[in-house]
């Protein structure tokens, strides 16, 4: 049971005893057994206002609480007004009508109750039942007078036979005949009148003896309504003549009882016991009336605050649910899909209440389930975006509208654009990348019109872009190797992929298949040119005067110097073309540049050159010779870079890669300059055969390099480094070797060149 169960039961109970104190009143007014109320009227009346004003208190109480609860806004207090309100008029409104219909029947009963007709007609009752009375003591009076004249003629003698007899024709009860003091001489009228004979009033005797004859009614002062009828009867005494003149003569009586009809008795006491009430409440009338009205306004007043303690109660057990609800509505609207409380009843709204607390349940398997959902979906979409943001190839998605919708970081890379600053542009919007989106959609509109065989559901081609157009460098072109799908709702999909250095591998292979083909076809003649250029000299020089022999010899000189020139031109090709297989040992890479560079030792005085050693660096594995080759070049090519700059330098340092942890992660050789840089063009194309921005060279140096790196497993890098102020302030090589001998010691470049 609940606290507020518990109000309710108390406050109907305190309710349901001022309302039996009240009737128990009423039913005192109206009922024949009203004398303990009447004794007790003023302590009832008194009760009854003690608990009209307990009722008050708790009202008052109930209402400062419900102000408290509207002041400070807490949640259904306005519910809580609006029904305590409502059941409030419903209680008040039909008991305040009811009394006042009862007010004025009230007060107009009390005046017909006393009216001058109610009066009159009162008086009459009264007046014939006494004139009835009279009537029958009168007979009897006279009935026992004659028969007294008869006992003192001598015509009767008072024998007990004949007194006997004298009773029956007077239809009596007793009939005696008394002596002087009231003593019974002779009596008839039962066994009970001859053994115990009733003695005469005295005050009859006087009368009868002064009147000759008395009579009266004896036994109506008994009350109205008692268990058993009245037993009233008619006593008549009358003096009996005597023929003796003697003075001192005693007197005789003669005494007659007759008995008075129960019905007439009870009738006549009941006439004049209301006859007796009547006048009593006559005299009280105002004060009955304040009575039955103080009586009534109490019962309202009772009444009313019972309706209005039970609406309170009532509209709280009510709003209870409407409540919960309401509080769950809103907890719900701010998201919270708790476990909601259920109220305990088997009606409709305990119903309702139990249904939100499901469908609220059922909201949170529901967005439990969508969390999951979407965070699964999140987490493929964070999947899927971590595979794109890792992937080497460019990837774009455009909208039905042709808009940019998605980037991956790929594509920025190879475009070199910050594509993902022009999402919800078109392609052909973005500057320098028009020529690209004109081919694109006419090869998406050409695979959506007549799709080649095999390109049924995408389609794959290349395009060249200009390096300018991509934001990159001037002169030379981006070859993209492009693929593009169409998704659903209206999507494109493009892939691509930068093949630039794909296509310059192809033009390696193709450069180095060309080198192999002129050092065989070009080699073979260069001998017989030279031998024949010397030979017609040695023939030709004694003929000839001095200046013919001048011509001769400048140009056989010019022969045998550009035949020198060809051949190491072709061995170079050769060399480039047929590298030989990297014979692989352990070696310090210390040891092997300071080897190679103490063949520049002019260029180290002079400062041109300079050098840097890690410490203790681990030993790596590779071909000692072909290593010695890239120092050289490498060095050769700082060198030839500087050859114009007064204060030129060329650095060579090793240095080791660490991990986090420190654990080597490669050992590098980096080779810089302060020379005017790597051109733009040949970035892209640096390590392909016969690029290069010198006038005598063959662009073969960083092609051979590249080559001997590859066989090493090595990383090459290579770029411009930036100046401070902006600019070029060098170009800069670095090899990385992961190759590394951990548990081996490096052995010198004279042993791995022996080994080899």
């Amino acid at each position: 049971m609940t606290k507020s169960t518990r109000w309710a039961l108390i406050i109907a109970l305190v309710a349901i005893t001022g309302v039996a104190l009240v009737l128990g009143f009423v039913v005192s007014l109206s009922g024949g057994a009203r004398g303990f109320y009447e004794r007790h009227f003023v302590w009832l009346f008194w009760l009854n206002v003690a608990v009209g004003a307990l009722l008050l208190l708790v009202i008052v109480i109930a209402s400062a609480r419900l102000a408290v609860r509207l002041k400070r806004g807490k949640f259904g207090s306005r519910l809580l007004f609006k029904l305590a309100g409502i059941f409030a008029l419903v209680g008040v409104l039909p008991g305040a009508l009811i009394y006042t219909i009862s007010y004025q029947f009230v007060s107009r009963s009390i005046e017909v109750w006393f009216d001058a007709r109610v009066e009159s007609a009162l008086d009459a009752g009264l007046a014939l039942g006494r004139g009835t009375l009279d009537a029958q003591v009168a007979d009897v009076a006279a009935k026992t007078r004659l028969a007294a004249e008869r006992i003192g003629d001598g015509a009767l003698r008072p024998t007990p036979l004949a007194l006997e007899r004298l009773r029956e024709q007077l239809a009596a009860q007793q009939v005696a005949l008394l002596a002087g003091n009231g003593h019974v001489v002779v009596a008839a009228g039962g066994l009970a009148a001859l053994l115990q004979p009733e003695r005469v009033d005295p005050a009859l005797l006087r009368e009868a003896a002064r009147a000759r004859v008395a009579s009266r009614i004896e036994g109506l002062d008994e009350e109205p309504g008692a268990a058993t009828p009245p037993a009233a009867r008619v006593r008549a005494v009358a003096v009996v003549p005597s023929a003796d003149l003697r003075l001192g003569a005693e007197e005789r009586y003669l005494m007659v009882v007759q008995a008075v009809p129960p019905a007439l008795a009870a009738q006549a006491l009941a006439v004049q016991a209301a006859y007796r009430e009547y006048q009593q409440r006559m005299l009280e009338r105002d004060g009955l009336r304040k009575m039955y009205i103080g009586t009534l306004t109490l019962a309202l007043v009772l009444a009313v605050f019972g309706a209005v303690l039970l609406a309170a109660v009532l509209g709280n057990q009510l709003a209870r649910p409407l409540l919960l609800l309401a509080e769950g509505v809103r907890q719900v609207a701010r998201g919270d899909l708790t476990a909601k409380p259920v109220f305990a009843s088997t009606d409709e709204l305990g119903g309702l209440t139990r249904s939100f607390a499901d469908m609220t349940q059922q909201l949170a398997d529901a967005r439990a389930q969508v969390q999951r959902s979407v965070a699964e979906l999140e987490n493929a979409r964070t999947h899927l975006q971590t595979i794109l943001d890792n992937m080497t190839a460019g990837v774009i998605v455009f909208d039905r509208e042709r808009r940019i919708d998605t980037v991956n970081p790929g594509a920025t890379r190879i475009l070199k654009l910050p594509l993902s600053a022009h999402r919800g542009q078109r392609l052909e919007d973005v500057p320098g990348l028009q020529p690209l989106a004109e081919a694109v959609w006419q090869r998406f509109e050409a695979h959506q019109a007549s799709p080649e065989p095999g390109e049924r559901d995408q389609w794959q081609d290349t395009f060249e872009l200009p390096l300018e157009a991509g934001g990159g460098r001037e002169g030379d072109t981006l070859t993209l190797l492009v693929r593009g799908a169409t998704l659903p709702g209206g999507m494109r999909l493009m892939v691509f992929d930068d093949i630039s250095e794909v296509v310059s591998a192809q033009r390696t292979a193709a450069w180095s298949e060309v080198a192999r083909r002129l050092a065989h076809e070009i080699k073979n003649p260069l001998t017989p040119i030279q031998l024949s250029a010397e030979r017609l000299q040695h023939k030709l020089e004694p003929k000839l005067d001095d200046a013919g022999r001048a011509l001769l010899q400048r140009s056989v000189a010019t022969i045998v110097t550009q035949v020198q020139a060809m051949k190491q031109l072709v061995n170079e090709f050769r060399d480039y073309a047929r590298l030989p297989a990297a014979q692989l040992h352990p070696l310090d890479l210390n040891d092997l540049v300071a080897e190679v560079l103490a063949l520049y030792g002019q260029h180290i005085e002079s400062g041109r050159l300079r050098v840097s050693y890690a410490d203790a660096p681990p030993a790596i594995v590779g071909d000692a010779t072909q290593l010695r080759q890239v120092v050289h070049n490498l060095v050769q090519n700082g060198l030839d870079a500087i050859a114009e700059r007064a204060d030129g330098c060329v650095h060579v340092a090793t240095e080791v890669a660490r991990h986090d942890d420190g654990r080597v992660r490669a050992v590098r050789l980096v080779v810089s300059d302060n020379g005017p840089g790597f051109a733009d063009k040949v970035l892209k194309r640096a390590f392909e055969p016969y690029v290069t921005t010198k006038s005598k060279g063959t662009g073969l140096g960083l092609a051979v390099v590249k080559k001997i790196a590859d066989e090493h497993g090595a990383r090459v890098r290579i770029g411009n480094r930036p100046a401070p102020q902006g600019g070029v302030a060098g170009a800069q090589v670095s090899l990385s070797f992961s190759k590394l001998v951990e548990a081996q010691p490096a052995t010198s470049p004279d042993t791995a060149a022996s080994e080899s």
